[in-house]
């Protein structure tokens, strides 16, 4: 994969109502997403955030670590994150990998304190070079389900977060802020058990 655009990332990042210091490239692999926000400084260029990697792959994150990331092994469904830990969730370019990714996206939803953002970086199946790349990884073997921007939106908005498309396209970013307060409704823990609501 080529590196992560950073000012994708920074763009999503931007709409934080919070200081951006504690950010987790959730199916993060060997920490493209990671790499990109520290040689880049945080949501404006500014303070660089602390980015903790979070992955299944032992092997994936062992090269994140050598680069410098704390890396933690854990499933996006039951991420491995105290709720409300960190200013920001980044999904970029994976959460096509991840299995159940809208249950994922409710469990990530939890970790992230009032004013943070989930920003997600993701490949639209509903354009041409998304339904080519959908059936390129089918034909490698790959379970790969990608899922549309809208949907994202729908999924972020439905655990409670504010969300909005900021970039269209092949390669579309999401973004979802958590609101704070009592502002937050449903709870994700509601979503999570009627997903189809």
């Amino acid at each position: 994969m080529p590196p992560a655009r950073p000012t994708d990332l920074r763009a999503g990042l931007r709409f934080a109502d919070r200081p951006v210091e504690r950010v987790v490239d959730a199916a993060g692999g060997t920490g493209r997403a990671a790499r990109a926000l520290t040689e880049t400084g945080g949501p404006s260029g500014g303070v660089t955030p602390s980015v903790t990697v979070v992955d299944v792959s032992p092997e994936m994150l062992s090269r994140a670590a050598a680069g410098g990331f704390d890396a933690v092994r854990g499933d996006l469904r039951a991420p491995p994150l105290r709720p409300e830990s960190v200013d920001a969730v980044v999904v970029t370019d994976a959460l096509h990998h991840v299995p159940d990714a809208e249950a994922a996206l409710v469990a990530l939803t939890e970790t992230v304190a009032p004013g943070g953002v989930v920003v997600v970086r993701e490949f639209d199946p509903e354009t041409v070079r998304g339904r080519g790349l959908a059936l390129a990884e089918r034909a490698v073997g790959m379970d790969s389900t990608f899922l549309t921007p809208a949907t994202v939106e729908r999924t972020l908005r439905r655990a409670g977060l504010r969300a909005y498309e900021i970039q269209p396209g092949f390669g579309y970013t999401v973004v979802g802020v958590v609101p704070r307060g009592d502002e937050r409704s449903p709870s994700a823990a509601t979503v999570a058990e009627n997903p189809d609501d």
